[in-house]
Formats: structure tokens, sequence, C-alpha cells
């Protein structure tokens, strides 16, 4: 297996990311809605003494606007961004699955190989558990080598909900690292990389462990034979673990990563556990699956796409 495994991984994540673009874009401006704005709340200390306030301050509070849902952010962002605004970041995208999805894919599939007694054609017979420790190891170690293509991919999907004068505008995805590199310095690379290992190791384990899972009882159980059929089944139902499985951690991680730090400001957020607290106390608990229905429409397509596109690969390199 070895480099065959990564190259066959790398392959279908880029197909499957490009392919399914839009719909992560427009996931991460849902799970940014109800954010708060530092630009919309002001405090400032009155000049009347007798105001009188605990810290000597008053808090301007502007209500947030109407949360909308995945078609009508959609045709906002057609409407107001044109529609190619659909596909900014594709690049962080591309980059993202080559760095990260190739590593979790090909490392999986060595730990697969590496733990099983069986012939290859067998490998797929591994005890669940050892299914989802091989999806922790390789999700973490993806995550880890991809986190700053995942930062920039962040940074330029949100970049259209700003105000004109706050976007970042990157150019590419070798502009938007190179920016945050001068400006924040390298670690702004790897900020959020906790919570994107952790959302790797759940998404990883989840989704390549369940289509295994899946694929094996179909076929054990003669339901269908070894076909696109089965493929597209087990993906749907990977898809679908995946999704229920990394929302919450999705909706802090993609806070994090946009958050913008002025020059001796105070940032929004200061680690994932605050991020959570705030989000939870101000938007409810239920604000950690913002974003689900994007997520599920698009971890499904991407999901049948990465391992039907997997498996026509492997046919092909079969020989080599």
């Amino acid at each position: 297996m070895g480099l065959k495994g990564f190259v066959e991984g790398g392959i279908a994540s880029i197909i499957a990311g490009a392919s399914t673009h839009p719909l992560d874009l427009i996931k991460v401006r849902m799970q940014l809605q109800g954010e708060s704005n530092p630009a919309l709340v002001q405090a400032y200390r009155p000049t009347v003494a007798a105001l009188n306030t605990p810290n000597g301050y008053i808090s301007l509070h502007i209500a947030p606007p109407p949360r909308v849902g995945l078609i009508s952010i959609g045709t906002q962002i057609v409407k107001s961004e044109g529609a190619t605004a659909l596909f900014s970041g594709v690049s962080a995208t591309i980059l993202r699955q080559t760095l990260y999805s190739t590593t979790r894919m090909g490392l999986y599939e060595i730990l697969k190989q590496k733990w099983s007694d069986h012939s290859d054609s067998d490998t797929a017979k591994l005890p669940i558990m050892k299914k989802i420790v091989a999806g922790l190891i390789a999700g973490s170690v993806g995550a880890a080598v991809g986190n700053p293509a995942d930062v920039a991919m962040v940074r330029m999907q949100a970049d259209g909900r700003l105000p004109i004068e706050q976007r970042r505008n990157y150019r590419s995805v070798v502009d938007a690292i190179s920016q945050m590199s001068k400006q924040e310095g390298i670690a702004s690379l790897w900020r959020g990389s906790a919570l994107t290992v952790n959302r790797a190791m759940i998404v990883t384990a989840s989704q390549l462990a369940t289509y295994d899972q899946v694929k094996e009882v179909i076929l054990e159980k003669g339901v269908m034979s070894d076909g696109i059929g089965t493929h597209v089944t087990a993906s749907f139902a990977a898809g679908f673990v995946a999704s229920v499985a990394s929302n919450p951690i999705d909706v802090i991680k993609t806070r994090v990563m946009n958050m913008k730090l002025e020059a001796g400001g105070v940032a929004p957020y200061s680690g994932a556990l605050d991020c959570a607290m705030k989000t939870v106390r101000t938007e409810g608990v239920m604000a950690l699956y913002k974003g689900f229905i994007p997520t599920i429409s698009r971890q499904g397509p991407f999901t049948v796409v990465l391992f039907v596109t997997l498996e026509q690969v492997r046919k092909l390199f079969k020989d080599l």
C-alpha cells in the first residue's frame, strides 16, 4: 500500500473538496451567524457623574440580524457578491485537501494494513474499535499538517460577510498565509489547531470507520454486491455520523479561526473553551449545531464523492 494509499486518498479528497466547496462556504457563513461584532457594540464612560452604573460604562447592544437558512444565504451571497463568491477560498480548500486529507486517508490505510492479520482484501474486517483508533491517529496527524490551509480557508470563506473596510481581501491561499505570517506571526497559522485536531480525529474516526463497517455489513449480509450502490449507501451513513459527531467542534473552530485581532485590542475569545461558553451563554446550546443542515448537505455529497471516487481510483491503481 504505502505511497499508493496517499495518492489515491489525495486525488479523491481534492475532487470531493472542490466539487462541494460552495456548500462548505455557506456552512461557514451560517456558523458565524449571531456572533457578536465588536463594531456593533460600543462602550463609553458617561460625562455626567450622576449616572451610577457598576463599572462607570454604558454598553449599547445592537440586536443581531435574523438568522436565515441554507438557500437564503446562498441566494444572498450570489446577489450581493456574485456567483463566483461561492468559490471564495477554493484554492485554500484544494491545499487543505492536499495536506490534510491526503495524510489522513493514506495513514488510515497504512494502519489498517499494519493491524490486520488478513490478506489485503480482508483488511476491512478489522474490529470496529481498531478502525476507530486508526481514524483518530490519522485524523490528528492530518489536521496538524493541514491547519494553515484550514485557517486560510475559513477566513477567505467568511470575508464576504464583513463590511468592505474590514475585509482582508486575500487574493489566494498563498497570499492569505503570507499576510497572516507577516501581520500576526507564524503562530497564527496554527490558531485553533487544538480544535482542528480534535475535529479531524472525530471526523476521520467516524467517517472512515463507519464507511468500512457499513460496507462490510452490506457485503456480508448479501444486501448488495460490491458496487456503486454499496459505496453510495455506506458513504451516506458515514457522512451523517461524521456530521452529528463533529458539528459542535466545527462551530467553535470556525469562530476561533475567524476572529480578528486588532493591534492593542482584546481578542473576542481567549480560547476554545471561552468561545464555547460565550456561544452557549449568548445563543443557547443549539448554537453548537448552527450550520448543521449545510454541514450534512455538504458532508453527504462530499463523502459520497470521496468514497465513490476513491473506489474508482483504487481500481485504476490496482495493478500498479
